[in-house]
C-alpha cells in the first residue's frame, strides 16, 4: 500500500466541476510536483490533502488513515509566508512546536527550534520579527516551521513564487539538501517547469479547468543528486522539459475541448528514457 493514496477525488461548486476523478499515489520519501494552468484546481487538491478543504467526492488516505481534517502530521508552506507579525522568527516556529509537543519545557522547545533555524540558514536572525526579514528569510522561517513539527508529509503551495530568481535558487537548493537529509515526503504546486525537474521525482500534469483531470504522470529520469548548475547537461533534461512544455502549451487544452479523451487512469510516462531508447534504435538503423 502506498503511503498516500488519492482515489476518485472531485470538487464541485454547484453545477461547476473544478476537477473530477483525480487519482494518484505518493510513496514515502517521494517528492511529487503538480503542474497545470490557473483554475485547474491544484491548490484545492493541496488544501484537501492538508485537511483545510473538503472534497465533493473521493477519498484521501495517508499512512493507512483517511484524511478528514487538519493535522500536525501534514506541514504546509504557503506562497505567502503566513507568519505572525508580532512574534520573532524563533517564536513563530516555537508556536507550532508547542502545539506538536505540549509537554516539552522551554529549553527543549528552544533547542529544537534552533536546530531547524540553523538548517535553513537563519542563524543569527532568531529574534527578528517578520518586518525585519527579507522575503526570502520569511519564507525560510515558514519552511523551518513546517519541518520543525516533523510532519509525515510536507505540502508546498508555490512557496517560491513571490521570490526573486537569486533567492528562489538559494532556497530551492536548501530544500533539496534538507529533503535529502530527512527523506521527507513532499507534495508541491509549481508553475515552474525547471523547478519541477530539479526537485521532483514525479510530476503530475493537470489538464485545463473546469472539469480538469490528471492527464499524465511523468517520472523524472534525471538521476539524483541534481545540481542546478549542471542539470541542463544531462541528456534527458531537455527531453523531459520539452515534454512538459508541450503539455502546458498544447496538450493541456485538448482535454477541455474534448479533442483528447480523459484517461481512466493517468498514463505513466518516462519521456527521457523513451527518447533515449528511440535514439539508440535510430542509431542502429
Amino acid at each position: 500500500m502506498s503511503f498516500l493514496q488519492i482515489q476518485g477525488l472531485a470538487k464541485r461548486f454547484g453545477p461547476a466541476v473544478i476537477f473530477d476523478d483525480v487519482s494518484f499515489t505518493i510513496e514515502k520519501g517521494e517528492f511529487v510536483a503538480i503542474i497545470g494552468h490557473s483554475g485547474c484546481g491544484k491548490t484545492t487538491i493541496l488544501n484537501i490533502l492538508a485537511g483545510l478543504d473538503t472534497a465533493s467526492g473521493g477519498v484521501v488516505v495517508m499512512d493507512g488513515r483517511e484524511v478528514a481534517g487538519p493535522s500536525l502530521e501534514r506541514g504546509v508552506v504557503f506562497q505567502g509566508h503566513a507568519l505572525m507579525p508580532w512574534l520573532s522568527a524563533m517564536s513563530n516556529i516555537a508556536f507550532a512546536v508547542k502545539s506538536r509537543w505540549p509537554d516539552w519545557n522551554r529549553l527543549q522547545i528552544q533547542m529544537h527550534c534552533q536546530k531547524f533555524i540553523d538548517m535553513v540558514g537563519l542563524t543569527g536572525a532568531e529574534h527578528k520579527k517578520p518586518a525585519q526579514l527579507s522575503g526570502g528569510m520569511k519564507q525560510r522561517v515558514g519552511i523551518a516551521r513546517a519541518f520543525a513539527i516533523q510532519p509525515k508529509m510536507l505540502l508546498l503551495d508555490e512557496p517560491f513564487g513571490a521570490l526573486d530568481a537569486l533567492t528562489r535558487g538559494v532556497i530551492q537548493d536548501e530544500l533539496v539538501r534538507i529533503c535529502a537529509a530527512t527523506h521527507q515526503t513532499v507534495f508541491m504546486i509549481t508553475h515552474d517547469v525547471d523547478e519541477s525537474i530539479l526537485l521532483a521525482d514525479k510530476i503530475l500534469l493537470m489538464s485545463n479547468g473546469p472539469n480538469a483531470c490528471i492527464a499524465e504522470i511523468v517520472h523524472n529520469t534525471v538521476g539524483r543528486p541534481r545540481d542546478r548548475h549542471t542539470i541542463h547537461h544531462d541528456p534527458q533534461y531537455y527531453r523531459i522539459r520539452n515534454h512538459l512544455v508541450d503539455f502546458l502549451v498544447n496538450r493541456s487544452k485538448l482535454y477541455q475541448s474534448g479533442e483528447a479523451k480523459r484517461p481512466a487512469q493517468p498514463p505513466v510516462v518516462r519521456p527521457g528514457l523513451e527518447s533515449a531508447a528511440a535514439k539508440v534504435i535510430n542509431l542502429r538503423h
